[in-house]
Order: structure tokens, then sequence, then C-alpha cells
């Protein structure tokens, strides 16, 4: 079974950044997340839907002029 809910490493290693900077866009905001106790988990579809708003974001604009 694939997991729903992911720790800060297991974000961090699926998206190929340290720890620490998975803490820290948890810890901000910028990741949704969920509280479970005293932890905080990021629900793996939600991180999903993140990733593709964000990939949006920093799409080349084929209207720039270089």
């Amino acid at each position: 079974m694939e997991k729903l809910l992911l720790k800060a490493d297991e974000v961090a290693e699926a998206l190929g950044i340290s720890r620490t900077k998975a803490y820290r866009l948890i810890a901000e905001g910028v990741l949704p997340s969920v509280r479970v106790g005293e932890q905080r988990r990021v629900p793996a579809d939600e991180l999903q839907r993140w990733l593709r708003g964000v990939t949006h974001e920093v799409a080349p604009d084929d209207t720039a002029v270089a």
C-alpha cells in the first residue's frame, strides 16, 4: 500500500532537497501539511498537487523576448 502521509525526510527524498529545506517548507506553510499528534505530515496527494502548481508557475513563458 502506498503511504498517504509522508514524513519530512520522505518529502525531501521525493523532491531531491535536503531534510532541512523540507522542514522549512513545511514550517512556513509552503507545503501543505497536517498535524498527527505532535508531528507534521504531508499528504502525498497534496504534495503532488503542490508540485504541479509550482511547476506550472516556473514554466518558461513562450511570449518572453530573449
